[in-house]
């Protein structure tokens, strides 16, 4: 069994590729049972386990079983450590032998830009230049070189509660040769942006739907339990929204809080990314239309990206 660190998967990724993969996978047969959540109890702060599986369809040449394990420690801040962390299990689908573990965390990131923008590439004007990342957490450089490898952007802001956080992953972008800037003004920059990308662990919503302008893109990728919102229900309300998968509706906080405040319907969600990528549901509308795209996380995107990751191994 082999051990995949976080240099091994950047080695083995990058987002044109994956974006595909990702695309190849949702128009897939694999299976996905129902991700696992489990609270945990420690004194005086809150815990969650996750266990996401999936495996290959039944007819595929060469299957596969994958199992991600993830802990979120809200507390881990003041400890210096992520609040997000895990691993990954690859097995092989015909015999269930144990072929690598990867870090989770690592693969986490280049899936959920990967999925982010591969929902962009479906619904973004396809003339959008100008981006908002709102977030300076260790998703955004991820965020936004996977955005930059479906549209043609030429003006990158990030936004951070913290200007130093903004100002450090403009810097790490720099040495990618990628160019960006580091705002303050975060009604003033969403009200111009074609694509704003979220990545935060706001409780209140930070985008409002009032802000956004004709043709715009709104890509939230936080808010993954009920007491985390990054956008308001105006932002639904004047949107067609696409999800990753029918959790975004019960588990994701901007969608289901919507719902239980009986601001936004269920009935109003115009599909998921799997009908993005069949078809069965159309991508970006001419018009002015703002589109929304709302991810929790679905592990055949982990799978897929280990998969990825797995097959790199050989042709190296």
């Amino acid at each position: 069994m082999r051990l995949f660190g976080p240099d091994d998967i950047d080695a083995a990724l990058n987002f044109p590729g994956l974006i595909d993969t990702l695309a190849e996978a949702f128009r897939g047969d694999a299976v996905i049972p129902p991700r696992a959540h489990h609270s945990i109890e420690r004194p005086g702060e809150e815990a969650i386990l996750l266990i996401m599986p999936a495996w290959s369809a039944p007819g595929a040449a060469q299957p596969y079983i994958g199992t991600k394990i993830v802990s979120v420690f809200f507390g881990n801040g003041t400890r210096s450590l992520p609040g997000v962390m895990g691993a990954y299990l690859l097995m092989n689908g015909r015999t269930g032998e144990p072929l690598a573990v990867m870090d989770g965390n690592r693969l986490t990131l280049w899936r959920t830009a990967a999925a982010s923008a591969l929902a962009a590439r479906y619904l973004a004007n396809p003339t959008a230049s100008r981006m908002l990342m709102v977030g300076a957490g260790s998703l955004a450089p991820f965020l936004i070189k996977a955005h930059r490898s479906v549209r043609p952007l030429t003006d990158i802001a990030i936004w951070a509660r913290r200007p130093e956080a903004a100002e450090a992953v403009v810097a790490q972008l720099a040495d990618d040769g990628i160019a960006a800037r580091a705002v303050t003004d975060l009604e003033g920059e969403a009200r111009t942006a074609d694509i704003i990308s979220c990545a935060t662990n706001a409780t209140q919503p930070l985008i409002h739907g009032r802000w956004l302008k004709r043709d715009a893109h709104l890509d939230l990728v936080g808010a993954f339990t009920m007491q985390m919102r990054e956008a308001d229900a105006e932002a639904l309300e004047r949107a067609r929204v696409i999800v990753d998968s029918a959790k975004a509706i019960d588990e994701g906080g901007d969608i289901a809080i919507a719902i239980d405040e009986g601001s936004y319907g269920a009935e109003r969600v115009a599909g998921t990314l799997a009908d993005l990528c069949h078809g069965r549901v159309s991508g970006h509308a001419e018009g002015g239309e703002i589109t929304v795209f709302k991810s929790v996380g679905v592990s055949l995107e982990d799978l897929a990206a280990a998969i990825a990751v797995w097959d790199h191994r050989s042709q190296a």
